[in-house]
């Protein structure tokens, strides 16, 4: 009898605590259903207050809104220009600095190059001061081979000046170039034109088209 009443009061407090625990679920989900609903309407109720509420308002609104469309197209355009500007500036440093770059790679050799101009000079001088009569069969031996050293000399020099874009300026009968040319004198020269060079006192020498040094020259002039 003892142990019915147990269960059956077991039961009962089984059911009660059941019972507890689907009523707190239930009030809860009301609560926070009830919440949602009324944070919605406020949400509702805040977004409606900032429509217009005429149609003057309306027209106001539309007008502000397209001058600040307006204005920002202007920043857009604005933006874009100095964009392109900046592209165009970034292209040209780059041109300029591969110019640059290839001009320092060309001319690295010009005052080498100038050094070696008075070294050939001395070579031709040398080598034309040879007297002519060492043709025959009876001239020195060494004169000869003197001679012909001093022509192959000069003329390996000449490639090597070739190939390094050293290339000599003898302008005779040619249009006198200030960029080229240095005028010494001038002389009235029958059948000459004015402003020829009619002679060569030292041969000059550009590098890659660049004058390293000027020929030195005498030009026509006119009849007075």
């Amino acid at each position: 009898m003892a142990s019915l009443k147990v269960y059956s009061v077991g039961r009962l407090a089984r059911y009660v605590t059941e019972s507890s625990i689907r009523n707190i679920r239930a009030n809860l989900y009301r609560t926070s259903t009830v919440s949602y609903s009324t944070e919605e309407k406020t949400a509702e109720s805040d977004s409606g207050d900032k429509l217009p509420g005429s149609v003057e308002e309306c027209h106001k609104q539309i007008e502000s809104l397209t001058s600040e469309l307006g204005t920002l197209k202007q920043q857009l355009k604005d933006y874009e220009d100095k964009y392109k500007r900046a592209l165009a500036e970034g292209e040209n440093v780059r041109r300029r600095m591969l110019k640059q770059v290839e001009d320092a790679k060309s001319f690295a050799i010009q005052s080498f190059c100038k050094d070696l101009l008075d070294v050939a000079d001395t070579l031709s001088a040398a080598a034309e001061s040879v007297p002519e009569g060492v043709e025959g069969e009876n001239a020195p031996a060494a004169l000869r081979s003197l001679r012909d050293g001093l022509r192959l000399t000069r003329a390996q020099l000449t490639q090597v000046f070739s190939r390094h874009g050293l290339v000599a300026v003898s302008p005779l009968r040619e249009k006198f170039d200030p960029n080229l040319h240095e005028a010494l004198f001038q002389q009235e020269v029958e059948g000459a034109e004015p402003g020829t060079v009619v002679a060569v006192s030292k041969v000059g020498y550009k590098l890659h088209e660049r004058c390293v040094r000027p020929a030195l020259v005498g030009v026509a002039k006119g009849s007075s």
